[in-house]
């Protein structure tokens, strides 16, 4: 890697998934002159990329160099950082759905306490939604989504035909009276000269696209970035930032294969490292002390509370290993008759495609291989996305120790509360009884133990003393410090938090370009 330039950047942007790309798209495309730090690397697309070596945490993109130690009851000890440039969206499923305008209003049943607010109403991003959808290429079906909030522009491309078991789900939710509706999709299905269309592989949520089918940012956004001025670092670790009065003036980082520390002069700085590492680079530089909202940083760390449902099969459901996580149901979003408890909003039912056996064999006992080898071809089911209740005991503080790279470690503390439980319990329950109406034979839930979907690290709010963002998404008690990533989310919604992460840092993006 060459070394940095000695100037002054207009701005710096740690970070180069949705929050980074998409707060450094407005002011590259208007000529400033932008540097993105990425502590990954580009993700190499070969047929390696199928197999189950390619699943995110088993591949060189998920990195232990500086751990996270984790408290919390469905998650391991100690967790990695996945590192990519593109960050999670080289790995996420392609879901972009959008935030219902109810979830953008206070809900006494969800947030007792009535303290995370968005300072903004959904009619305030929408047309940031529209911008994101078009830049990440997201087909789908307009109106077919019962909970579907206002738009003003159609979805950019048509998905593409059902697999034979999204039908025979579909018809089964049906059957129940539900309405089911095709999950929208940042994923290409026109073969061009230049992209590969979707191949319907059983690789997608989890995995690097091994045709770059999938509207990632390394494949849609960040490489047209680069051709236009955009200055991407990759395999650089943002270590600290240094303030000088109500500004920082330089960013500190480290280059992750020589060591070489590095410091870059700025104009601006966005932190967009994701909601588990933007609050350890806040708290280990001390910003924390000059925020009026200080105490927060870090602080309210949600993930939905999540659920695989899986059914077992009499015949397999994807002979030919398709991609079937196409069918989405939102009757339930809002709470159902048929749930008396909890009252008031739950969140989503989505398909999940059948996993690779050979990734299902790394992590259960030998002595079950056996079973599971002849099993799994028969499983198929939905995820459970429960919006969880924000606590401000959940949250990412920093610990005594110092990791690779001079960083302080982070430690992770998080337990879901009852409420959250018993919203899992019944989206789990709904999902199951469609799937014994589709001709399971049997149906088992497993809780995700993973941070996939972190956010509300620190928040966007209109209280200067609980929310350390303010409405545009600056630093309060900074001039030149913005938040762009899953942290600033107030809530966590009940649906998959990419394509809001993508607006709203689009909705600061074009807010720092003005003010640069």
């Amino acid at each position: 890697m060459q070394a940095l330039p000695d100037i002054e950047y207009d701005l710096v942007v740690a970070g180069s998934g949705f929050g980074g790309v998409m707060a450094a798209l407005p002011a590259v495309l208007a000529g400033r002159r932008v540097l993105m730090l990425e502590r990954g690397d580009w993700i190499r697309r070969s047929p390696d990329n199928w197999g189950p070596e390619g699943f995110f945490e088993l591949t060189g993109a998920y990195s232990r160099e500086t751990p996270f130690q984790v408290d919390a009851g469905e998650a391991p000890p100690s967790l990695g950082l996945l590192t990519s440039v593109g960050g999670a969206s080289v790995f996420f499923g392609g879901v972009s759905l959008r935030l219902r305008e109810r979830d953008f209003l206070p809900d006494r049943e969800i947030d007792p306490a009535g303290t995370a607010l968005w300072p903004y109403a959904y009619a305030g991003l929408e047309p940031y939604y529209a911008r994101a959808e078009a830049i990440l290429g997201v087909a789908g079906v307009a109106g077919e989504d019962p909970t579907e909030p206002p738009r003003s522009a159609p979805f950019p491309h048509r998905p593409g035909p059902l697999a034979p078991i999204s039908s025979q789900v579909a018809e089964a939710a049906r059957a129940l009276g539900l309405r089911p509706f095709r999950l929208p999709l940042a994923i290409n299905y026109t073969a061009t000269a230049e992209r590969h269309a979707c191949e319907s592989c059983n690789t997608c949520d989890g995995f690097a696209c091994a045709v770059s089918a999938k509207n990632d940012l390394a494949t849609t956004a960040i490489a047209d970035l680069c051709r236009r001025g955009l200055d991407l670092r990759a395999g650089t670790v943002v270590t600290s930032l240094v303030v000088s009065g109500r500004r920082v003036t330089r960013v500190e980082a480290v280059d992750r294969t020589s060591g070489q520390r590095l410091s870059v002069r700025c104009r601006a700085v966005v932190v967009a490292a994701g909601a588990l590492a933007t609050p350890q680079i806040l708290l280990g530089s001390g910003l924390d002390r000059l925020n009026p909202a200080g105490e927060h940083v870090g602080r309210y760390l949600m993930r939905h509370a999540n659920a695989v449902v899986m059914g077992a099969f009499a015949r397999v459901p994807a002979p030919k290993r398709e991609f079937h996580k196409q069918l989405g149901i939102h009757d339930y979003y809002d709470g159902h008759p048929s749930v008396g408890a909890p009252a008031g909003k739950l969140g989503s039912i989505q398909q999940w495609g059948t996993p690779q056996t050979d990734y299902i064999l790394r992590y259960i006992p030998r002595w079950q291989h056996a079973i599971a080898k002849v099993g799994m071809p028969h499983a198929t089911g939905f995820i459970v996305i429960a919006e969880d209740q924000p606590s401000g005991d959940n949250r990412v503080s920093l610990t005594t120790h110092t990791t690779a790279f001079g960083l302080r470690q982070a430690a992770i503390a998080h337990q879901y509360g009852a409420r959250d439980h018993a919203a899992r319990r019944a989206l789990a329950t709904a999902a199951a009884s469609i799937l014994r109406r589709a001709g399971a034979l049997a149906t088992f839930v497993r809780r995700i133990p993973t941070f996939s979907h972190a956010l509300g690290t620190v928040r966007l709010g209109p209280d200067p003393a609980l929310a350390p963002l303010d409405p545009s998404g600056a630093f309060r008690g900074l001039d030149n410090v913005y938040v762009t990533d899953a942290s600033a989310l107030p809530r966590s919604g009940g649906v998959n938090p990419s394509l809001t992460i993508a607006a709203n840092a689009l909705r600061t993006g074009d807010i720092i370009r003005d003010r640069l």
